[in-house]
């Protein structure tokens, strides 16, 4: 079998790739920062906050919980949803590994 596209790159690389896939549409900014507005959150709360449709809200919502995001646990009929601090913690630090990589350059030296 072939080579894929991600094997070419490093498995850092490949991370932070799909953690910036998860924040590439804005209903699921939102819903993070709803979550770390508020520390926790029943689904049904995204509905009234967001405006959006149940059904859009549980999948941006299984989106971020497949990258670790969010981590939620089952409450009779409901799910509470938090953010995962260990994996915010490793996103948080991948992200600015490369943000503190910049230097900025003296004026005139950049194109």
């Amino acid at each position: 079998m072939g080579v894929t596209k991600t094997d070419l790159f490093s498995d850092i690389q490949n991370e932070i790739a799909i953690a910036a896939k998860a924040f590439a549409h804005p209903a699921r900014v939102a819903i993070i920062q709803y979550l770390l507005k508020t520390n926790t959150c029943i689904n049904g709360d995204l509905v009234q906050e967001l405006g959006l449709a149940q059904a859009t809200i549980s999948q941006h919502l299984r989106e971020l919980k497949e990258i670790g995001i969010i981590q939620g646990t089952i409450d009779g009929s409901r799910i509470n949803y938090c953010i995962n601090p260990i994996r915010w913690a490793e996103i948080k630090g991948q992200f600015n590994e490369i943000f503190n990589q910049y230097e900025s350059p003296s004026p005139g030296d950049c194109c």
